[in-house]
């Protein structure tokens, strides 16, 4: 439940409708699925194993495996990497943070359909709120980490993973019965292969690395923790198929109201926050008692679930400082969240006063996006698939992964899996990775 705690968020309710709506809506979904079974899975189990072999970060796991060699300097790029990725992600829980409040207030479900779209484009065009709410969803973040997360998120995910998915099986039957929804489904079941392209593909991948948080060491510090009689195979599928499915369940949930509201299903990042206060405002219309429930719930909900994301990220570059540095919890989560603040500031005005200001053609928001899901995690992805392929003994990874003989069904699957880690996942994350660098 930590493991897909970790992995169920965001990523799924924000992340994966947009980048579905930018790649061919189903041709996208077919895209996805590959990359998370044949790859992302594979790309998991190598983190598993690591992390329960070595029992430690990255950098001290690489370490005690390979001993004398520059595999552990690994550590060191996990831990950029998941940097940047909590600074923009803070902004995104600062979204739902803000949004939260407006369900509590009532602005959501009792508001005007024709208007509820508008709501994310007045947040983001004020600079106070955009930021106010993205230092206060890091603080909130900084300060769970601070009092140690390893009893904490599995307790909060047993009750909130359940309820989130409840209440989105829920939308999903909303969402297809409101008029012109006929058109999303549509979008997401008609799959147009031609449509989709090396770009896609290459997004298809950094989406699946994004959602289940591999290659930045995430899934390899979680793993430090696990027990030995736990199957690292049936964690992995546990994780993959929850994480692929709520990722569906969310894309059939935003896309048939995207199409209803009338809203454009490329229009980005900022696509499910105009797609969600319209479903509510719809909701309450129709039963306003019903619908403020839902809404607080949903809302509060995915708040928890953002908080489950981000801690195992920052959980990442605060055990890297403690075990490297010897430093205290109090010492190492300040260490990193002045500059995580700082880097978040320009990402939330990303959507509003500094929407001009452009690197590489990309907002700052979209620039650590792309950096951390399109290249630093499958980087970081490739670099644990080529560590476990050919640098860990096959012996030792066979025993880590059958519990040292004692699964069977694992031993049976591992000549397949251990075939994908080491002759298939290098060249196909190195292939689709060079495709990145190929502009559009």
């Amino acid at each position: 439940m930590a493991t897909a705690g970790s992995a169920i968020g965001l990523g799924n309710i924000w992340r994966f409708p947009f980048m579905a709506g930018e790649h061919g809506g189903g041709a996208f979904i077919v895209a996805y699925i590959i990359c998370s079974l044949f790859i992302a899975l594979p790309c998991f189990i190598c983190e598993s194993l690591i992390g329960r072999r070595g029992r430690g970060s990255a950098y001290s796991s690489m370490q005690v495996l390979a001993p004398g060699s520059g595999w552990k300097y690994m550590g060191a790029v996990t831990v950029f990497a998941s940097f940047v990725l909590v600074s923009f992600y803070s902004v995104v829980g600062g979204w739902s943070l803000d949004f939260l409040g407006r369900a509590l207030t009532g602005h959501l479900a009792q508001g005007r359909p024709d208007e509820a779209t508008a709501i994310f484009g007045r947040m983001a065009s004020s600079p106070a709120e955009s930021v106010l709410m993205d230092l206060a969803f890091l603080a909130a973040t900084s300060l769970i980490v601070l009092g140690g997360v390893k009893k904490g998120i599995e307790r909060f995910t047993k009750i909130t993973i359940p309820l989130l998915f409840a209440l989105m099986v829920a939308m999903v039957v909303f969402s297809v019965s409101l008029p012109g929804s006929a058109e999303g489904v549509k979008y997401l079941l008609k799959p147009d292969l031609s449509k989709l392209g090396a770009s896609g593909w290459a997004c298809a991948l950094g989406q699946a690395f994004f959602s289940m948080s591999l290659g930045v060491g995430t899934i390899l510090v979680y793993s430090s923790f696990m027990k030995k009689d736990h199957g690292i195979m049936s964690v992995g599928v546990w994780t993959a198929v929850s994480d692929t499915a709520f990722a569906l369940i969310a894309g059939f949930a935003i896309m048939p109201a995207v199409f209803s509201a009338g809203l454009e299903p490329g229009a980005g990042p900022s696509l499910v926050y105009e797609t969600l206060p319209y479903i509510f405002a719809r909701m309450g219309a129709e039963a306003p008692v019903l619908g403020y429930i839902v809404t607080v719930a949903f809302f509060l909900a995915i708040l928890v679930a953002a908080l489950t994301s981000s801690i195992s990220i920052l959980e990442v570059c605060v055990e890297h400082l403690v075990e490297r540095r010897g430093c205290s919890r109090l010492a190492a989560v300040a260490a990193f969240f002045v500059p995580a603040a700082l880097l978040g500031v320009p990402c939330a005005l990303s959507f509003g006063v500094l929407g001009d200001f452009k690197i590489f053609g990309l907002t700052v928001f979209d620039f650590c996006d792309n950096l951390t899901s399109n290249y630093l995690m499958t980087l970081g992805a490739l670099a644990f698939a080529l560590f476990v392929g050919w640098r860990m003994k096959k012996a030792d990874v066979r025993d880590e992964f059958t519990n040292g003989g004692t699964l069977k069904a694992s031993g049976k699957l591992f000549g397949a899996v251990y075939f994908l880690i080491r002759w298939i996942i290098p060249p196909v994350i190195v292939a689709i990775f060079i495709s990145n660098l190929i502009p559009a």
